[in-house]
C-alpha cells in the first residue's frame, strides 16, 4: 500500500519541504535510508544519515534546516517523535484492519452475536451469549468464553485465552498468549497443613484503550472484579493477580509482579521484575525502578521507589555512595579498633 508524502503530511499534522508527490510504501530507520520509506529524525546525533538517505521522505523538526542538499522531503513537525508514533499507529491499523470475514474452522456458542467487519481466524473459539461489537479482530487459536463482552476496534491475537465472564472495552490490544480471567491464587491452609482451593467467583475488566502483552496473565477476582482502567499498558510476561485494580494511563513494564488486592493509581511507572505486595495502595504518578520491592502503601503522588526493598528514591541514592565505600569503611573501622585496643587502660576511659 502507498502513500504519498503530502497524504502521510496530512495524517500527522506536518508541511512538506520537497517533493510531496513521492511515494512511500514502507517506514524505516533513518541510518537505513531506504527508497519509498518513511523515517524520523529527532535526535541530533543522527543528523548524517540525513545526508545520505534515500527514503522518500523524513519526519523532522519545524526548525530543522539542512547543511547541504538532500534527496528526501521533509515532513516539518513540533515533535518528529510523537509524529512518527502516530503514523506507526496507523500503519498498524491498516495492516491489522486488513483482515475480515471467518476463516474455517471457527466456532461460535448459542446466543453469540457478533458486529459489522469482523475477522474471525481459523481454529477460534467464541463460547454462548458472547457479545462482539463491530471491527473486532479475532486471530487463529484464540478462546473466548461464555459471557464474554468486547468493545469495537478491539484486537485479540494468536492463541489468547479469555475466560467467561471477562469485560472488554473499545479499542483493547491482546497479544498472543496472554490469559485474561485465569483463577486467582486462592488457597486457605488447613490445621493438617494442606491447602483449600478458594472458588474465584469474580472476572476481569479492561476499560477501554487498553493494552496487554504477549503471555501476561491477569486473574479474575475473588469476588467483584480485577480492573485495568482506560489507556494503562502492560508489558510481557507481567502477572497481575486477583482483585487488583491497574489506575488510568498507568504502565507496568515485563516480569514485573502485582500481588492480589494491591491498588495502583493514575499514571504510574512500574518498572521491570517489581514485585508489588498485595493489599496496598499505590498514589498517582508513583514511579518504581527496576527491580524494587514495594511491601506498604504508597500515599504521596510523584512518589519515585529504588531498591530491592523499594524506599524513598532520595535516601536509596545516598545509601548507594556508601554501598560502595563499605569495604574502605570496615578496613577503616579494623584499623581504629586495633588503635583502641593498644592504648593505654587510663587513656581508653
Amino acid at each position: 500500500m502507498e502513500f504519498s508524502v503530502n497524504q502521510i503530511a496530512g495524517i500527522i499534522g506536518g508541511t512538506v519541504e520537497g517533493d510531496g508527490e513521492r511515494t512511500v510504501d514502507n517506514l524505516g530507520k533513518i541510518e537505513e535510508g531506504k527508497a519509498k520509506t518513511i523515517s524520523f529524525l529527532s535526535n541530533d546525533k543522527y543528523e548524517n544519515y540525513i545526508y545520505k538517505s534515500d527514503a522518500a521522505a523524513i519526519i523532522v523538526k519545524n526548525n530543522f534546516s539542512p547543511k547541504t542538499p538532500i534527496k528526501p522531503a521533509l515532513i516539518k513537525v513540533e515533535d518528529p517523535y510523537s509524529a512518527f508514533t502516530r503514523l506507526l499507529e496507523e500503519y498498524n491499523k491498516i495492516m491489522s484492519y486488513a483482515k475480515s470475514g471467518v476463516e474455517t474452522p471457527a466456532f461460535m456458542g448459542q446466543g453469540s452475536s457478533v458486529g459489522e467487519n469482523i475477522y474471525r481466524g481459523a481454529f477460534s473459539y467464541i463460547g454462548d451469549n458472547v457479545k462482539i461489537g463491530n471491527n473486532v479482530k479475532i486471530y487463529p487459536q484464540a478462546h473466548i468464553g461464555d459471557n464474554v463482552m468486547i468493545g469495537d476496534n478491539t484486537i485479540i491475537y494468536q492463541g489468547v485465552k479469555i475466560y467467561a465472564d471477562t469485560k472488554i472495552g473499545m479499542n483493547c490490544n491482546i497479544q498472543a498468549g496472554a490469559v485474561i480471567g485465569s483463577d486467582g491464587f486462592g488457597f486457605a491452609p488447613q490445621a493438617d497443613g494442606t491447602y483449600k482451593t478458594i472458588p474465584q467467583l469474580g472476572n476481569v475488566i479492561l476499560e477501554d484503550n487498553v493494552s496487554i502483552g504477549a503471555n501476561t496473565t491477569i486473574d479474575c477476582a475473588t469476588l467483584g472484579s480485577t480492573i485495568i482502567r482506560k489507556g494503562a499498558k502492560i508489558d510481557n510476561l507481567v502477572q497481575i493477580a486477583h482483585n487488583v485494580e491497574v489506575g488510568e494511563n498507568t504502565v507496568v513494564a515485563s516480569q514485573a509482579g502485582i500481588s492480589g488486592s494491591a491498588k495502583l493509581g493514575k499514571n504510574c511507572v512500574i518498572a521491570g521484575q517489581v514485585g508489588i505486595v498485595g493489599h496496598i495502595e499505590i498514589a498517582d504518578r508513583t514511579t518504581v525502578s527496576a527491580k524494587a520491592g514495594v511491601s506498604k502503601s504508597v500515599k504521596q503522588s510523584g512518589t519515585i521507589l529504588s531498591g530491592m526493598v523499594g524506599f524513598d528514591h532520595k535516601q536509596f541514592l545516598k545509601a548507594s555512595t556508601l554501598f560502595k565505600r563499605l569495604p574502605e569503611l570496615h578496613q577503616q573501622v579494623q584499623q581504629l579498633e586495633k588503635i583502641v585496643l593498644n592504648l593505654p587502660s587510663e587513656k581508653k576511659n
